[in-house]
């Protein structure tokens, strides 16, 4: 298996190829969860968030989803008794001013001067934090936080693979046994998908499982999607069978991805998320037409890498939802 890697900085964003050596590899790119969904949803989306890097502003319920993820993170600093509903509410308002020191731009969605808004005083971001109590006292008939102790939160992940892809991305929790078992929980502040629809949710998840194997040694034993938004959990104990099929699908993901930016041919794919895109007024399906490629010259093909990228942790591009 592939070691985990030690040298920094990684590739450029997460799609496009880079010349940075890790673990003494050239390394080809590097991929993360999310993006790779982008490119699976749709080829054009992926150029415009990682080739055109277009500006993309968060939408409320991102933020909102971002706070809660906050709170359920810092929820597990306090003493296990103080593991509440009532102080988790508490926890929202440094959630979001940590937030904001980190992204001051969400600041102007919930601000006075925020477009159709209240203002922050005049019930901008008290709507905002009160929309996030219902999902948080949700959490707590899912989960006892009084009985858990994670061992890691927030953790960033990454594995070299043999192809000299490297895989990256955030985990929102991961529990280990006293025996090295790993349960890997990732919180949706959204809906569980219908019956016949867990895969995509799933994919996900194998993607931080496998990872977790390459660098550690050890399949996890669980994966825990956590949904807030309609009091679900789903749980899949995956096997190395799993991993390796997740493995060539991520690679194959990788060799289309380096097609697309060998031809220019980023194809849209219109489906009901289009409704969501923020960048549909390019698109060709809608009658958009999308800008020029940017070419190595503009610097759009070797720019320093976000860390955030997959949040997943930290631009104003990462929120979750």
């Amino acid at each position: 298996m592939s070691s985990e890697t030690t040298e920094r900085p990684v590739p450029g964003p997460d799609g496009v190829a880079g010349r940075t050596v890790v673990d003494g590899v050239d390394v080809l790119g590097s991929l993360s969860p999310s993006r790779a969904a982008d490119f699976m949803a749709c080829p054009l989306l992926f150029r415009f968030r990682t080739v055109d890097r277009l500006p993309e502003p968060p939408s409320p319920d991102a933020v909102r989803g971002s706070v809660v993820h906050k709170v359920l993170e810092d929820l597990f600093d306090l003493p296990a008794p103080q593991r509440t509903p009532e102080h988790a509410a508490a926890l929202l308002a440094p959630a979001w001013a940590a937030l904001v020191a980190a992204e001051p731009a969400l600041a102007e969605m919930f601000g006075p001067d925020a477009p159709g808004g209240e203002g922050a005083d005049g019930g901008g971001l008290d709507a905002l934090l009160s929309s996030c109590v219902e999902p948080l006292g949700r959490y707590f008939t899912l989960e006892d936080p009084t009985r858990l102790e994670p061992a890691e939160r927030e953790a960033y992940v990454e594995a070299l693979l043999d192809s000299r892809l490297l895989l990256r991305g955030f985990v929102d929790r991961l529990d280990v046994t006293p025996s090295g078992d790993i349960r890997v929980v990732d919180y949706k502040t959204g809906r569980a998908p219908a019956e016949g629809y867990e895969s995509k949710a799933l994919f996900q998840m194998r993607f931080y499982a496998l990872v977790l194997w390459k660098t550690r040694g050890v399949v996890p034993r669980m994966l825990q999607l956590v949904y807030l938004g309609s009091g679900e959990v789903l749980r899949y104990c995956p096997d190395e069978q799993d991993l390796r099929a997740t493995e060539r699908k991520v690679e194959a993901l990788w060799r289309a991805i380096a097609t697309a930016r060998e031809t220019g041919d980023w194809r849209p794919s219109r489906s009901a998320l289009c409704g969501w895109c923020a960048h549909r007024s390019l698109c060709p399906e809608w009658g958009g037409t999308p800008p020029p490629l940017p070419t190595p010259e503009d610097g759009a093909l070797d720019g320093a890498d976000r860390i955030g990228g997959d949040r997943e942790g930290s631009d104003v591009s990462s929120c979750k939802g």
